[in-house]
């Protein structure tokens, strides 16, 4: 029985322990990211310690029309997606009018437009096939606002509300989508986001192994939306929404800021 799971940004971080977890349970894996050389190290890793087959697809995927090459170059090879897990992502540090739009947008074109290209592409074969899970990689900032990364924080709203109305519509069809929203992560992602001496990241954060496996439980468990962190996700969900907003701004525009 096919049991094959589409991983994006699968090169490092989140993404390559998702391939892990997956390939630790017997399932053959297409990774995808603009590092082929990575791509290609975790390839050999997981076909040599897991004996299952990985296929690497190098591309950036939040280039116009990046969904669909990856779509169409995963359809030629002849292989179906059971699960697909939208990982790829990156934020930015700094306020909105100092940042350098393209980068503003590219993030855009990453975080939002690709994972929705992409979800609605595989979303339909897996229906026609009757059965597959999505789960898609949010963030604890999709529930409030983020001055210091507004872009992102909004990237990550718009993750939230997308996979729980697309998880509502699929219901009946076999197919599940889960939102895993987690807090933060040491992988690299900070770093590119150019978050070293902010409060954020000062206190330490979470492996990414033990993110992955918390939301591929939470996604095998077809829950809907999943934190990581059980205080936290009780702030998220029942605190932070009932303090006054401007508050809410301001706490985390000083936790964001340098």
């Amino acid at each position: 029985m096919s049991n094959t799971a589409l991983v994006t940004g699968a090169s490092s971080g989140i993404g390559k322990e998702f391939a892990r977890y997956h390939a630790r349970r017997g399932g053959d894996v297409i990774l995808t990211a603009r590092s082929g050389d990575a791509l290609e190290a975790l390839k050999a890793e997981l076909e040599n310690e897991h004996e299952i087959t990985a296929h690497v697809f190098a591309l950036d995927l939040g280039a116009e029309g990046g969904a669909r090459a990856l779509y169409d170059r995963v359809k030629d090879a002849g292989l179906r997606i059971d699960i697909l897990i939208n990982n790829a992502g990156f934020g930015g540090q700094g306020k909105h009018v100092d940042r350098p739009l393209e980068d503003e947008l590219g993030m855009i074109d990453l975080n939002v437009k690709a994972l929705v290209a992409l979800s609605h592409m595989v979303a339909a074969d897996m229906v026609a096939q009757g059965s597959g899970r999505i789960l898609n990689v949010g963030s604890t900032a999709g529930f409030m606002p983020g001055p210091n990364q507004a872009v992102y924080f909004a990237t990550k709203a718009f993750v939230k509300s997308y996979s729980e109305a697309l998880a509502q519509e699929l219901k009946g069809t076999g197919v599940t989508v889960t939102l895993l929203a987690p807090g933060y992560v040491e992988t690299g992602f900070a770093d590119r986001a150019d978050l070293g001496g902010t409060k954020l990241v000062s206190g330490g954060g979470k492996t990414p192994a033990s993110v992955a496996k918390h939301g591929y439980d939470a996604m095998r468990r077809g829950e809907l939306v999943t934190v990581n962190e059980t205080m936290l996700g009780i702030a998220v969900n029942w605190i932070i929404p009932f303090l006054p907003r401007k508050a809410v701004l301001g706490m985390v525009e000083k936790m964001q800021a340098k």
